[in-house]
């Protein structure tokens, strides 16, 4: 029972428009604002929806995609930004990838909207993105923690009971992909399920990764009620509760959406 937006491109573009239009945006506008100076680098750009604002406001972006079919839905979705210069689109690895192959100028915004939890070795992902920082650049990340009830992504399930079943992806590593198996999940969700597992990123742990890379947090919003979920389950977003997000570890299995804004701390001298 995979949901609607997983199987209807046009649907799940348009979500991350009004996604990034009324969450994202004015999250991170005490300290940025768009406009034709600004320049904008998405990594997991998708079906290029989170920039789509961005662009409107007269941004210039850069989007960096791995999976071939998704960037070309961007090519379509965004094709008037792309024919007057303003976007440029790129099917890579983020790690594959040098400054000087995205343009001479730095970012002055880097957006990981719902794609650490897919990268490998984030620590590594997070010292690699100084380089193409402008000197006072910021990285937005907003992801579901990995402990969260579906933090395994298992939403895309076909399977309805484990589709909708909460906690499924905190399984031992062999029993996991055994049960999908088990209920005839088909061996490409498997896989990407069990990419996930490998990939999955807690609360505390994107924290101390921050801390050791030199990063401080300039905004920090945890979710009760993920911002998205206002456009796939008609659900208001809940900011999580203030004696709830004190608590580490336990946060992270009733938070479904954290949102994190960071900024290179000086080099010391």
């Amino acid at each position: 029972m995979a949901l609607a937006h997983h199987r209807d491109e046009k649907l799940r573009f348009e979500q991350q428009v009004l996604n990034a239009e009324q969450d994202l945006l004015p999250f991170i506008q005490p300290y940025f604002h768009p406009s034709p100076l600004r320049r904008v680098l998405e990594i997991g750009c998708g079906e290029g929806g989170v920039l789509k604002p961005f662009l409107q406001r007269g941004c210039r972006a850069v989007g960096v995609e791995l999976v071939a079919y998704r960037l070309q839905l961007a090519k379509s979705f965004l094709k008037d930004y792309l024919d007057n210069k303003q976007l440029e689109l790129y099917c890579e690895d983020i790690y594959q990838v040098e400054p000087q192959n995205l343009g001479s100028e730095a970012f002055h915004l880097i957006l990981l909207k719902d794609v650490i939890e897919h990268i490998p070795d984030q620590e590594r992902l997070l010292g690699w993105l100084k380089q193409f920082l402008h000197p006072e650049g910021l990285v937005f990340i907003g992801f579901p923690p990995w402990y969260m009830p579906h933090g395994g992504h298992q939403q895309i399930c076909e399977h309805k009971w484990l589709s909708l079943w909460p906690y499924l992806h905190l399984l031992p590593g062999r029993l996991y992909p055994s049960v999908l198996k088990w209920c005839g999940e088909q061996e490409s969700t498997i896989q990407e399920l069990m990419q996930v597992k490998s990939t999955g990123i807690s609360i505390e742990r994107l924290e101390r990764i921050i801390r050791r890379q030199g990063y401080r947090i300039m905004r920090k919003q945890l979710y009760l009620i993920n911002p998205i979920y206002r456009y796939k389950f008609g659900l208001r977003p809940v900011r999580q509760l203030p004696v709830i997000r004190s608590i580490p570890y336990v946060r992270d299995f009733v938070t479904t959406c954290a949102y994190y804004l960071l900024q290179p701390m000086p080099s010391q001298p």
